[in-house]
């Protein structure tokens, strides 16, 4: 039996898919959480074979929670279910350890079959999003321009930006001038959600 472990935040999406997995033979989900802070714990404790993690959850996110997981219990094998198929999310992901990246709306039999995969060490990826990932390439933005767009994201003013970060008023200017041309956006709150979109900055 393979061992999984569900972590989303929509209780109802987590059931479904547990009964889902719960029909196949040689799976068998024995644990199941809402947040990415339960996680490591929850793996540890029920002695995990496949985590399969949402992107964003409360306490901590699926990617971090993933690298978190690679690095405390390398053993158990990663799987991303999100409905937020983006290739910037993809590229963090397996960045952070995880194994296979793969959408909610994908068949029953196919996330079966993935989970299986990925616990025998084979890497999952959503055709769709590995190409759209080749397309788009790295991060275009500098890690000074993604820092001040970090900052920028609450609505905080370019002088609560400056005195976070502890840089001049001028240069945080600068640096979401070239962060918003570089995304193609026409204003601050436009640039952080293209940039998120992308994956350019953290969930």
């Amino acid at each position: 039996m393979i061992r999984l472990l569900l972590a989303d935040d929509q209780a109802l999406v987590r059931g479904a898919m547990a009964a889902l997995l719960d029909m196949e033979l040689d799976l068998e989900v024995v644990a199941e959480v809402g947040r990415g802070d339960e996680v490591v714990a929850a793996v540890i404790d029920h002695k995990v074979d496949v985590a399969l993690l949402d992107v964003q959850m409360p306490g901590l996110d699926g990617i971090a929670a993933a690298r978190e997981l690679h690095k405390r219990v390398p053993g158990c094998r990663v799987l991303m279910v999100t409905t937020f198929g983006r290739a910037g999310y993809l590229r963090q992901a397996m960045a952070a350890g995880a194994s296979g990246f793969i959408v909610k709306d994908t068949p029953a039999r196919q996330l079966a079959d993935a989970v299986r995969r990925v616990h025998e060490g084979l890497r999952v990826v959503d055709p769709a999003l590995a190409a759209q990932s080749l397309a788009q390439g790295d991060s275009p933005l500098t890690e000074r321009e993604t820092d001040v767009l970090r900052a920028a994201s609450d609505g905080g003013t370019v002088a609560d930006v400056a005195r976070e970060l502890r840089l001049s008023e001028g240069t945080v200017r600068n640096h979401l001038s070239s962060a918003i041309g570089k995304t193609g956006a026409r204003t601050r709150a436009e640039a952080v959600r293209l940039a998120r979109e992308s994956g350019w900055l953290p969930v």
